[in-house]
């Protein structure tokens, strides 16, 4: 099984960056220096010898002198003067083309190359994720998602089947991981290693594909959490019975939005601020293991520079901003305001003792 990857800047090496562009502008130049040499070898033969041959004899002459095929003397040498020139345009032409041919083989070898072992060490990184993202699709709303991931240090891989849209993220997302295909592959989403993923996001501009993406996700992971794109409306249970876990269509969110935006501002104008921010905060959520042991929420650090603790979901319910006495216990989830590091401090106060 082979997996098609594609190329992105930042796996690249800085060496292999710069020697491209190098080795082009060598083929540029010995090639640039072969015409030279061809048009000062036929005008040379053309005016230099005696009786003058015609201007397609002298050509013929200077591309025989300068490739060393030695066909015969189709202008004749009869002085040491034409003789020594011809002997001086062999000599240049010989180690022009073997210049030009040379730089065209690193050229391509280093072309092949260069992709053979980006794409070796891109499977090994991918190997190497664990609680990651996979997201299906890498168009407009992909790559709002995939900002979101990078923004508050969360791992992903991308697939989709248009290269372009990788090429356009080139500078966004340094050191972006993805395949190249149909995200509904076995093979591919085994390639992306959804055995270990966190979550996978079907966000595809088609609703049957999208169905096909959560299937193939459910039936290799049956653990991991899939969030569906949807077009229209009446598809949102066929994502559903299909094993998606939240169906989202962006209409209906947009227009939920905009109608926010209109009767309260100024909560929507505090949430677009809190994604701004420099600290890059957010709403997080921090589920509590089966291992954890129960303890009061007033044991906790509820406030620091890096987080605040908002509510506790218990089950069913919903307990904001509950008092010191409130028992923690396994299976509830904590929601915080938090920056990539609070969040970082949270899961490490949650997790079991060792």
């Amino acid at each position: 099984m082979r997996l098609k990857f594609r190329r992105i800047r930042r796996r690249r090496p800085l060496l292999k960056r710069t020697r491209l562009p190098r080795i082009l502008t060598r083929i540029y130049l010995s090639a640039g220096a072969l015409l030279l040499l061809v048009a000062i070898g036929t005008a040379g033969f053309y005016f230099g010898a005696t009786p003058r041959p015609s201007f397609s004899d002298s050509l013929h002459m200077t591309l025989i002198t300068i490739s060393t095929i030695g066909y015969g003397e189709v202008v004749p040498l009869r002085t040491i003067a034409e003789q020594i020139f011809a002997g001086v345009l062999g000599i240049a032409g010989f180690g022009n083309l073997t210049f030009l041919f040379t730089s065209l083989t690193v050229f391509f070898l280093e072309t092949d190359l260069d992709y053979t072992l980006r794409r070796r060490r891109m499977e090994k990184q991918i190997k190497k994720l664990r609680q990651h993202y996979i997201v299906c699709g890498f168009g407009r709303v992909g790559r709002n998602i995939a900002q979101e991931l990078f923004s508050t240090g969360r791992h992903f891989v991308a697939i989709d089947p248009d290269e372009s849209n990788f090429e356009m993220s080139r500078e966004r997302f340094p050191g972006l991981l993805y395949l190249h295909g149909d995200a509904s592959d076995d093979d591919l989403m085994l390639g992306a290693d959804v055995g270990e993923a966190r979550g996978v996001f079907a966000v595809t501009g088609d609703d049957g594909k999208n169905i096909m993406v959560t299937l193939t996700a459910k039936q290799l992971n049956p653990r991991v959490r899939v969030v569906a794109r949807c077009h229209e409306l009446r598809n949102a249970e066929k994502l559903r019975k299909a094993g998606a876990d939240q169906v989202v269509s962006p209409d209906f969110t947009g227009g939920m939005r905009l109608a926010s935006t209109m009767i309260r501002p100024h909560v929507v104008s505090f949430f677009d601020e809190m994604l701004r921010t420099e600290h890059k905060l957010r709403l997080e959520e921090i589920g509590l293991p089966e291992s954890f042991k129960p303890r009061r929420f007033g044991s906790l650090k509820q406030r620091t520079p890096e987080y605040v603790l908002l509510a506790v979901r218990a089950g069913p319910h919903w307990h904001f901003n509950p008092p010191e006495d409130f028992l923690l216990g396994p299976g509830q989830v904590l929601i915080a305001m938090a920056t990539p590091h609070g969040r970082h401090e949270l899961e490490l106060a949650m997790a079991p003792e060792r």
